[in-house]
């Protein structure tokens, strides 16, 4: 039994090769003869994409949105809890200048 070391591949290169099968239409046999590769392990990729292809999607429908829209949604956050404070600070002004009101006997 000979010792071959084993050769890792990085996820650039998983999905250059994908990418070249399903959108350039090139046969597999070709890509792993190429890469020294063999096909189980380039269909074991191919199954790990296509089981893990939702989550791609899932985060664009749920706010996974670039770093602009997240700054503007923090902001938005800030802005509203300020308008929630200003907004207490009224009702217990107006609050106080009705008792006040009341207290004179104005009208």
């Amino acid at each position: 039994m000979s010792k071959r070391t084993r050769r890792h591949h990085t996820s650039e290169q998983k999905a250059s090769l994908l990418k070249s099968h399903h959108l350039d239409k090139v046969p597999v046999s070709d890509l792993c003869d190429a890469n020294k590769l063999q096909p189980s392990v380039f269909y074991h990729w191919q199954r790990h994409l296509f089981a893990n292809a939702a989550k791609v999607f899932e985060g664009v429908r749920q706010g996974g949105g670039s770093s602009r829209e997240k700054e503007l949604e923090a902001r938005i956050a800030q802005l509203e809890a300020k308008l929630a404070k200003k907004d207490a600070v009224i009702a217990e002004i107006s609050e106080d200048y009705v008792k006040l009101k009341k207290a004179l006997g104005e009208p």
